[in-house]
């Protein structure tokens, strides 16, 4: 029996969290000077390890796990490059590459296709847009309803995408046309 030692969601923490407090430079990246970090870290690595969780990846609980990943990660981004007094738009931009960068770089550890790139329901707009609501909601209302309206659009749009396979087209879904179809 072969059993990966990274699951889809344990042990990309730091690399969330790294990425984001490096492209802020705003001081020494969490990760590398708060310990649970690493302890959360090894603690999922360890988990995925003994139970093999590589082979669940498809189930229900698994795509909630994963919807709401996404979307905490996707609203940390944000409320961090708000709190540090970045605007609206770096913070969608943060927010979503906060999102989306950990699970990126895992998937190129593991040799496999990013999540971003397609073939998987929406992703990365899922990002942009919990970044949205989090910037617009947490103005008249303070963080905490940006974070839970952020958080709540997030885990619903992405679980909606699952469900009904809401996808974006990729490349290879557009067909080419000939010069005849565009009018020259």
């Amino acid at each position: 029996m072969s059993r990966s030692p990274v699951s889809p969601q344990a042990g990309q923490w730091w690399m969330r969290s790294a990425l984001r407090d490096t492209l802020l430079q705003h001081g020494t990246p969490a990760a590398l000077t708060d310990y649970a970090y690493l302890a959360v870290a090894t603690a999922g690595t360890m988990l995925a390890f003994v139970t093999a969780l590589s082979r669940h990846t498809s189930g229900w609980a698994f795509n909630l796990l994963d919807a709401s990943a996404l979307s905490v990660w996707a609203v940390a981004g944000a409320q961090k490059t708000l709190a540090v007094g970045l605007g609206w738009l770096p913070a969608v931009l943060l927010g979503t590459i906060t999102a989306v960068g950990g699970g990126a770089i895992r998937d190129l550890l593991l040799a496999r296709t990013p999540s971003i790139f397609g073939g998987t329901p929406l992703y990365a707009i899922v990002a942009v847009l919990v970044s949205v609501v989090m910037v617009v909601c947490s103005r008249p209302g303070g963080p905490t309803v940006g974070v839970l309206a952020g958080i709540a659009v997030g885990i619903s749009l992405r679980l909606a995408a699952f469900t009904w396979g809401w996808k974006l087209p990729g490349s290879r879904d557009w067909p080419p046309r000939s010069s005849k179809d565009r009018g020259s």
